[in-house]
């Protein structure tokens, strides 16, 4: 079993995340390149938004369009129960139903496990409102049942995004600089007895063969049906949606 030393965890070497082969600034640049290239001109400009506040609500100039809420329902993701493919769409009711959908950054993670854990303990309320919560991590569905295992998370919430198609289709940030370099990852230590208590039974076996796969970040968002109603890129490591927000939003809109 692996040990875990939290102040460790929290500031690992970036060079010691990537392939030996590649030097440590080309690898994030260049594939940050190529997705910004294959990504729709709306979800480009959404990713150059850079430093600009990252709430915002479902809007025609929120860089959330109809193009990219449509083609997340198209996105195929693993149960991490099974390992069967599901496509976003069947994940909840695409009339009126109501959802919480949290992409993690990856299920090996620290900070990761500490927003699982705080989803965790908001399922119940989610619940009784009648939302679903929809958790999804970027690893294979059996790094996903490590975190589900020891954390504890429920299966029947947790999704596998191992190719990190629906982190692609929102364009949501990725690269060296936003994993280990951004000042809202600071927030962070404002949660360290969350984040302490989260990570406990923690284990770096959750993290993904892929190391490319360390610098995506993730980010919340809200639905009813189709409708994107909330919706927050994390700026960096640890810089999660505050769940009031997510709360706010779950009680203002009337669920079917």
């Amino acid at each position: 079993m692996a040990t875990f030393s939290l102040s460790s965890s929290l500031s690992p070497s970036p060079r010691s995340l990537l392939p030996s082969s590649s030097p440590p600034d080309a690898l994030p640049l260049s594939i940050s390149r190529l997705r910004r290239r294959l990504l729709p001109p709306a979800i480009r400009r959404t990713a150059a938004m850079g430093s600009s506040p990252s709430a915002v609500r479902a809007s025609p100039t929120s860089g959330f369009d109809a193009t990219a809420v449509d083609a997340l329902g198209d996105v195929s993701i693993l149960a991490a129960s099974t390992g069967e493919p599901v496509f976003f769409r069947d994940l909840w009711d695409q009339n009126e139903g109501m959802a919480v959908v949290a992409l993690l950054r990856h299920f090996g993670c620290p900070c990761c496990w500490e927003l699982a854990s705080v989803l965790k303990d908001a399922k119940p309320r989610f619940d009784s409102a009648g939302v679903k919560l929809v958790a999804v991590g970027v690893g294979t569905p059996d790094k996903a049942r490590i975190l589900a295992d020891r954390l504890p998370f429920p299966l029947d919430c947790l999704y596998a995004d191992p190719d990190r198609k629906a982190y692609d289709v929102l364009g949501l940030y990725y690269g060296l600089s936003r994993t280990f370099f951004n000042p809202a990852s600071a927030k962070v230590f404002s949660r360290f007895d969350s984040l302490k208590k989260a990570v406990r039974n923690y284990t770096i076996a959750a993290t993904p063969d892929d190391r490319a796969s360390v610098l995506q970040q993730g980010g919340i968002f809200v639905f009813k049906g189709k409708q994107l109603l909330y919706a927050r890129k994390d700026e960096g490591t640890g810089d999660h949606a505050p769940l009031d927000e997510i709360f706010d939003v779950c009680c203002k809109v009337p669920v079917a």
